[in-house]
C-alpha cells in the first residue's frame, strides 16, 4: 500500500466533530424523580403532599408543611441493563453503581401566633442534596451490515475536496493517518475506503456520572391553609463516556488486505448552573391539597475534554493514530417546567399523591462565544416536542408505625417524530417504611424500562438502527431523625 506520509501541522485545541450536539441536550434535560426512600417508592408524586426533602428540588412548597426539624440520608444502589439488536443479532450488558439519593437538613421555627389570629404560622429552611438523573451504564451492540455501509464512508465525503494536511484530527484524519480512507491515485484532495462492503460491526459504549442537584430552600406555613416555598439550586453535571467502535471484515480481502479498525471515543464532561423553583400547596379541605410549582430554566457553564484514537489491521501491518487532547467550554440552557398537584389524606392512615409535569425539550439551547451552534439548535427544535411526565403514588399505614408505599410515573416520549417516536419511559415503584416521632427508616424499590433506537453512525448511508432496552434497578434506604 503506498502512501505519502504527512506531517500534521495543525492542532486543534477546539474540535467539535462529535461533541455538543442535539443527544447532549436532550440528555441533560431529560430529569427522572429521585432523591429520599419514600419519595421514589411513592414515584415523587409529592406535589400536593410535601414534608418529604425531596420536594425542595419539585414543589419547594413542600419544606412549608413540615413541623419539626428533620436531618435525612438517603444511599442507593443502581443498576441497569441494556439489550441490544442490530441486524438479527443481539447484544447484553450491564453496570452497577453505589451512589446517594439525598442528604439534607430542614429547620422549622414556629411564629407562635395566636390560634385566632390570621397570620404566619412558621418559617422554613432546607439545605442539602438531591440526585436527578444516573448515568451509569454499558451497552453492546454488534452485527452484520447488510447495507454495504461504513462508517469509512463518513470520512470520504467529509474529506473529499480538502488536502491530508489539514484533515480533522479527530475524525478523517485518524481514518487517513491508519489507512482506513486513502487517497485516489493522482488526486490528493479526493480518498476512497479501504473497508469492504461487507462488514461486522459493533460498538461498546460505557457511561458513568449523573446529575446532582444542591438546594437552599425557604418557605412559610400561612394560616394552616397556603404553603409557599422557593428553591435556589445549583445542579451539576458529571458525564463519562468511553466509546468503542470497530469494523471488521467477514472474508479476506484482496485488494486491500483489510483485517479490521477501531476508534475508540473518550469524552468527559463537567457542568454547574443555577435555577430557581418557585412552588404553593393549597389546603383545601382537610383531605385535600392542591399544589403548583414552576422551575425556570437551569443555566450550565460546561466544559469538555476529550482525546480520540484510531487503529488498524491490514494483511501488510498494523497502524494507530491518537488524536490531541480536545477541549472546549460552552452554555447549555435546560427548559422550564410547570408541575400540577393533587394529593389525598385519607383518616390520618394513608396518602394519594397525583403530579403532572409540562417540559418543551425544544427550549433547551447550546450557546458558545466562540462557535456558532445555530444548526445544533434548530436540530433540538426539529426534533423535540413538548412532553407530560406523570406521577402517582399512595401510602398506607397497616399497622403504627409501619407504611406501605407504590407508585407509578409515565415520562412521556421526547421525540417528534421518526426512529424514536415511542420512547416514553415506565417507572414501577414500591417500599415501606418505620416511622416513630423522632426517627425514621425508610426503603423503596424503582424499576425503570423504556427502549430507544440508536444509529452507529450516520442513518443516510444505509445503515440500520441498534434497537435497545433498557431497564434500570435503584434500591434507597432513608434513615432520618426528627426533633
Amino acid at each position: 500500500m503506498k502512501r505519502k506520509i504527512i506531517v500534521l501541522i495543525i492542532v486543534l485545541s477546539t474540535n467539535l466533530s462529535n461533541a455538543q450536539n442535539e443527544v447532549d441536550a436532550l440528555r441533560y434535560s431529560q430529569l427522572t424523580f429521585g432523591g429520599t426512600a419514600r419519595y421514589s417508592s411513592m414515584a415523587g408524586a409529592f406535589g400536593a403532599l410535601g414534608a418529604d426533602f425531596s420536594t425542595l428540588s419539585s414543589n419547594p412548597a413542600g419544606i412549608s408543611i413540615y413541623k419539626k426539624w428533620e436531618i435525612s440520608f438517603t444511599p442507593s444502589i443502581f443498576s441497569q441493563t441494556t439489550n441490544s439488536s442490530y441486524n438479527g443479532k443481539s447484544g447484553s450488558d450491564s453496570k452497577y453503581n453505589f451512589n446517594f439519593g439525598s442528604a439534607g437538613i430542614v429547620g422549622t421555627f414556629n411564629t407562635n401566633k395566636n390560634e385566632n389570629e390570621s397570620g404566619w404560622v412558621s418559617w422554613n429552611f432546607g439545605f442539602g442534596y438531591n440526585k436527578m438523573s444516573n448515568f451509569n451504564n454499558r451497552i453492546n451492540m454488534q452485527g452484520p451490515n447488510t447495507g454495504g455501509s461504513s462508517l469509512s464512508d463518513i470520512y470520504v465525503i467529509n474529506a473529499n475536496g480538502f488536502s491530508p494536511s489539514v484533515l480533522d484530527q479527530f475524525a478523517e484524519g485518524l481514518a487517513f493517518d491508519t489507512y482506513v480512507i486513502d487517497t485516489l491515485p493522482g488526486n490528493q484532495n479526493q480518498y476512497f475506503s479501504n473497508v469492504p462492503l461487507t462488514v461486522s460491526q459493533g460498538k461498546s459504549i460505557e457511561t458513568s456520572g449523573s446529575i446532582g442537584e444542591t438546594v437552599i430552600s425557604y418557605g412559610g406555613n400561612y394560616n394552616n391553609k397556603l404553603y409557599l416555598g422557593a428553591t435556589l439550586g445549583f445542579p451539576h453535571i458529571n458525564y463519562s463516556e468511553n466509546a468503542a467502535y470497530s469494523e471488521s471484515s467477514v472474508q479476506n480481502d484482496t485488494l486491500s488486505g483489510f483485517k479490521s479498525f477501531k476508534l475508540e471515543q473518550n469524552v468527559a464532561t463537567r457542568g454547574t448552573g443555577i435555577n430557581i423553583k418557585l412552588g404553593l400547596i393549597y389546603r383545601l379541605t382537610d383531605w385535600m391539597r392542591i399544589g403548583a410549582a414552576f422551575h425556570s430554566p437551569t443555566a450550565f457553564a460546561m466544559h469538555d475534554d476529550y482525546v480520540y484514537s484510531m487503529s488498524s489491521n491490514f494483511s501488510s501491518g498494523n497502524y494507530s493514530q491518537t488524536s490531541p487532547n480536545g477541549s472546549f467550554d460552552y452554555n447549555l440552557n435546560t427548559p422550564p417546567r410547570f408541575i400540577g398537584s393533587v394529593g389525598f389524606i385519607i383518616a390520618k392512615k394513608g396518602l394519594i399523591g397525583f403530579d403532572i409535569e409540562e417540559i418543551d425539550y425544544s427550549y433547551s439551547r447550546i450557546t458558545s462565544s466562540s462557535f456558532s451552534f445555530s444548526d445544533v439548535n434548530n436540530q433540538i427544535h426539529q426534533k423535540y416536542i413538548p412532553a407530560s411526565n406523570i406521577r402517582v403514588g399512595g401510602e398506607w399505614k397497616i399497622i403504627e408505625p409501619f407504611a406501605l408505599r407504590a407508585g407509578f410515573s409515565m415520562y412521556g416520549n421526547p421525540y417528534k417524530s421518526g426512529v424514536n417516536s415511542d420512547a416514553s419511559r415506565l417507572s414501577y415503584s414500591a417500599g415501606f417504611g418505620f416511622r416513630k416521632e423522632n426517627f425514621f427508616y425508610d426503603f423503596g424499590y424503582v424499576l425503570t424500562q423504556y427502549k430507544e433506537n440508536y444509529y452507529l453512525y450516520d442513518p443516510e448511508t444505509n445503515v440500520n438502527p441498534v434497537e435497545n432496552k433498557f431497564s434500570s434497578s435503584v434500591f434507597l434506604m432513608t434513615f432520618g431523625t426528627k426533633f
